[in-house]
């Protein structure tokens, strides 16, 4: 899997970086939920005057979403007998 990040200024001049954005294709049923959520946490850390500069979406996702859907969008094949 594939992710993004992205470098921002916020509303009070500190510098924000929000990491572990993923990149879903354009056929995936949980795109159009994963970019609302984004919006979402982009207006609340620019808006924060947290000290962080670093977020994680991922972290912020496996809060807000249920298991289920997290595991769907961050699934990772496992690997048998250690290879």
């Amino acid at each position: 899997m594939l992710f993004k990040s992205l470098e921002f200024k916020n509303a009070y001049g500190q510098k924000v970086k929000i990491i572990e954005i993923p990149v879903l294709e354009e056929d995936n049923t949980y795109r159009f939920m994963i970019q609302l959520r984004l919006e979402m946490f982009i207006a609340k850390v620019y808006r924060s005057r947290d000290v962080r500069s670093v977020y994680s979406f991922r972290e912020y996702l496996k809060k807000v979403l249920k298991w289920p859907v997290y595991e769907q969008i961050f699934k990772t094949n496992v690997l048998k007998n250690n290879a």
